[in-house]
């Protein structure tokens, strides 16, 4: 679906601080979104931390830096980091032209497939979120 210009498609679960999660199999996706992407401009790096890392709920675990912005990049449910997307360090651009397919970031074996349910997910919700976040950012 689209809201105010951005690109935010209802069947993933978003984390607060703009990262997505797609669940495939057993496996969770992880990406930055699409608000995440237009408002950090060109990505010129991203940090691929080594796969078998731990992972711990709401903490930082990589970063991600555009041009004018250095961002973290927080877990979005305890687990074990199993891959990077290796793309992304000769291209980081990638998370600018396809965010939520050949930019994706991050593979996660999750510790519990049930907390993705507390992730931000389903039309109202995203709608809510991200209306209360285009608010907070808007530039003066």
């Amino acid at each position: 679906m689209e809201i105010q210009g951005y690109q935010m498609p209802e069947n993933l679960y978003y984390e607060k601080n703009h990262y997505w999660v797609r669940i495939e199999g057993d496996i969770l996706v992880m990406g930055m979104d699409d608000f995440a992407q237009q408002m950090a401009g060109d990505i010129v790096f991203v940090k691929i931390p080594f796969a078998g890392k731990k992972l711990v709920a709401g903490k930082k675990f990589a970063q991600v830096e555009s041009g004018k912005w250095l961002g973290k990049v927080y877990a979005p449910v305890n687990g074990e980091l199993i891959e990077g997307n290796e793309a992304l360090e000769a291209d980081p651009a990638l998370i600018n032209q396809d965010c939520y397919g050949t930019g994706w970031m991050y593979k996660i074996k999750p510790a519990d497939m049930g907390e993705v349910e507390n992730l931000i997910h389903g039309a109202e919700a995203i709608e809510k979120w991200l209306l209360a976040d285009i608010e907070k950012y808007k530039e003066d």
